[in-house]
């Protein structure tokens, strides 16, 4: 939990001098400023008494005016307390409160089980609407707790969102393409980070309390576009024969694939698809019994399946791909870039927004390599050079802190050497563990165990997050070089653990899959497909379409 500062004590009432400039602003744009650059040290002396002038200027000027009326004094000392209370926050605690990371952690958790029961498009706008919520909340919060809650709120539907969006990007998508469009999940999230950080950046100066509740208030505009949008999109045709509705998949499958109902019914490219499906529907349900009556047992059984023997490898994998991809350091640049600039030597508050700016900006152009050749190169040669890259960097900029910490006014060529890094670092991180971490959870597991197998692994993902963000404020304020350190080292592990159990994925069957675990799990998924596939007339259409290449 955050440190808190305490509160300075009641400013006596001052006869007003003639306003200037500075001292006519808002108490709301003078804490403002100090949110968007968060600039403040864990518990430690400087931010205490930083804290209690920024508290003790809010308070005299609240109660300073005399020609004011009461109840606009009252309003202005309700204004000061809610900076003095942000401000504190901001300057004494990590990005989020734990609200919005418990919510993420649930609602990815949650969305495994909701997207079964209802369909994806409806899960999906019922995500956007929860997220919508905790976004109008923060806009017009008028208090901490307020601002709390509504991160918690928004923190569910986004939780939610980052497990149904692949999860129906996966379903809709042809089989040839489905990997980069995966990968444009990392690219939607960096584009997010963009936006969202530079919108910041130029509102930081507005006066009163909309330099903060602009960028807030921006988040609306993706989730009600989304939302809405959802509508307009075909269902998801897999989940419409899981539940036995073969005319609506066929129709849904017709669109997604351009062509009229008409000639879906004739495409024997369509046909085939739809008997697939079909097959994976039988397969799952007979792969899956359950018990009549005991839907929460039945559940939960369902969950722990992930941990048996023949599952643990793949489960292991998904995880831990997260869980690298957390800890390699992306999020807490993300978070505390001003912050870490700063422990680079460069001081001003523009200076350290840029600088950390162009983090997401390197991240958001690395992303494009990746789309492009992550099915020509693989996963694996890309978590490998990806890793060792970061581990360099990072252990280089340990060393260049260590080295140089308090000096760098005279070691300016060392200071950008090792903003150098930083951006070496994102690229490395944008073309490897930021897109890898959303392809390998939906390809690991077994078909009758892939949906809450990329549940468990997105769910570790935003663990990781709210650790991360919980450990980087006193990692920095204890030692940055030890804060650098311990990020290289962990993606040397990085390095290791893909190098020697990480699978290559990428053009592999699922048979060929089977081989490299210890398992065969896999396997009788297969079998239990090919029997059904037999049954349901596959392979007699396949033999047909062949005899009719053969002699047109």
């Amino acid at each position: 939990m955050p440190t808190q500062h305490p509160r300075s004590s009641p400013a006596r009432p001052r006869r007003p001098s003639t306003p200037t400039s500075a001292a006519a602003r808002s108490p709301c744009t003078q804490m403002a400023s100090t949110i968007r650059t968060r600039t403040g040290r864990r518990g430690s002396r400087g931010s205490a008494r930083t804290h209690t002038r920024c508290a003790a200027r809010c308070s005299r000027r609240s109660a300073g005016s005399r020609s004011g009326t009461t109840r606009a004094s009252s309003q202005r000392a309700r204004d000061a307390r809610f900076c003095r209370a942000v401000a504190g926050r901001a300057l004494g605690a990590r990005p989020d409160d734990g609200g919005a990371g418990a919510g993420c952690l649930f609602g990815a958790l949650g969305a495994g089980v909701v997207a079964d029961k209802v369909s994806r498009r409806v899960s999906i706008a019922a995500a956007c609407a929860v997220f919508c919520a905790g976004s109008a909340l923060q806009t017009w919060a008028q208090s901490l707790t307020q601002i709390t809650a509504g991160r918690a709120i928004g923190g569910l539907g986004v939780g939610a969102l980052s497990m149904l969006s692949p999860l129906y990007m996966a379903e809709i998508s042809p089989p040839e393409v489905r990997g980069s469009l995966l990968a444009m999940e990392q690219f939607s999230i960096v584009l997010g980070c963009v936006v969202g950080f530079w919108t910041g950046f130029f509102t930081r100066n507005v006066d009163g309390s909309a330099s903060w509740r602009i960028p807030l208030a921006l988040q609306l505009v993706p989730g009600f576009l989304l939302g809405f949008g959802m509508f307009l999109l075909p269902a998801s045709p897999r989940l419409l024969v899981l539940r036995g509705k073969r005319d609506e998949a066929l129709a849904s499958l017709a669109k997604l694939r351009l062509r009229s109902l008409s000639e879906a019914r004739t495409d024997p490219l369509v046909q085939i698809e739809l008997m697939e499906m079909e097959a994976e529907a039988i397969m799952l349900q007979r792969a899956s019994p359950t018990g009549e009556g005991r839907p929460m047992r039945n559940e939960a059984l369902a969950w722990a399946r992930l941990f048996d023997r023949r599952y643990i490898d793949r489960t292991l994998v998904g995880v831990m791909i997260m869980f690298f991809q957390q800890w390699s350091g992306i999020n807490a640049l993300i978070y505390y870039g001003p912050l870490l600039m700063r422990s680079l030597g460069l001081n001003g508050s523009t200076v350290n927004l840029l600088v950390a700016g162009g983090v997401n900006i390197v991240q958001f152009i690395a992303v494009f390599p990746a789309i492009l050749y992550i099915d020509r190169l693989g996963r694996k040669p890309l978590l490998r050079v990806g890793s060792a890259t970061m581990a360099a960097s990072h252990l280089l900029i340990a060393m260049l802190v260590f080295q140089f910490s308090g000096e760098w006014s005279e070691h300016a060529l060392a200071a950008w050497a090792a903003v150098g890094c930083v951006y070496l670092f994102t690229a490395a991180y944008g073309v490897s563990f930021g897109p890898v971490g959303w392809v390998l959870p939906n390809e690991v597991f077994p078909l009758s165990m892939r949906g809450k197998g990329a549940a468990l692994s997105t769910a570790s993902n935003w663990l990781n997050n709210f650790v991360i963000g919980l450990i980087t404020p006193p990692l920095m304020e204890n030692s940055p070089a030890l804060t650098f350190g311990v990020f290289g080292s962990a993606c040397f592990l990085a390095y290791l653990w893909a190098t020697y159990t990480v699978p290559e994925t990428a053009n592999v069957s699922l048979e060929m899959i089977d081989e490299l675990f210890s398992s065969p799990a896999g396997q009788d998924d297969m079998l239990l497909k090919k029997q059904v596939e037999h049954e349901l007339g596959l392979y007699d259409l396949v033999r047909g379409l062949a005899e009719r290449d053969n002699n047109p």
